[in-house]
């Protein structure tokens, strides 16, 4: 059975991306076609990237290089459950992504985005450059929740509709054909 690994982005502690990532997860988890897994950069708690050696060498030095490596190399595909800062990808994803190259390569990739009036899409189109120099295979149809913080109830959880649930489903049905 395949992997899809869900990587929560934000790492700030009042973030929505882990409100957002329990919706993705209750879609996803209710698929036969793949075991669901999670990452999320808060826990993991990455350095700045600080390997002496280039990726492409899979000469790890350190202990959270080889333990963030496995949790990649492991996975089958993806969905990245990103926020949008300064019209760009959260620092910590991109120094997660930059301590990894094979350990990506090649394999499909879903972007969750949100944020206010942009829903995201800057971050999505931003990660579109990271993704293309890794080769991914990256899904026609992207999740993109505008104005996230009013979505967000009194307990926290994130609150859907059917438009943002249909593309979801959408997401997924693509990434269970690329895995398949």
């Amino acid at each position: 059975m395949s992997t899809l690994l869900v990587i929560v982005a934000s790492v700030r502690p009042t973030r929505i991306g882990g409100a957002v990532a329990e919706w993705v997860l209750e879609h996803a988890t209710q698929r036969s076609g793949f075991e669901v897994e999670v990452a999320d950069l808060r826990e993991l708690d990455l350095p700045i990237m600080n390997e002496p050696h280039h990726p492409r060498l899979k000469q790890y030095e350190y202990e959270h290089t080889r333990q963030w490596s496995a949790i990649v190399d492991d996975a089958d595909g993806f969905i990245i459950v990103t926020p949008e800062y300064n019209h760009s990808i959260p620092g910590a994803l991109k120094n997660a992504m930059d301590y990894l190259l094979q350990e990506w390569r090649g394999k499909p990739v879903g972007v969750v985005s949100y944020g206010g009036v942009s829903a995201g899409t800057r971050a999505t189109v931003a990660l579109q450059v990271v993704l293309a120099n890794f080769a991914m295979r990256g899904t026609a149809a992207n999740v993109e929740i505008q104005w996230v913080a009013q979505r967000i109830d009194e307990r926290g959880a994130f609150v859907t509709d059917e438009r943002l649930d249909a593309v979801l489903e959408a997401q997924l049905d693509e990434l269970a054909a690329l895995l398949s």
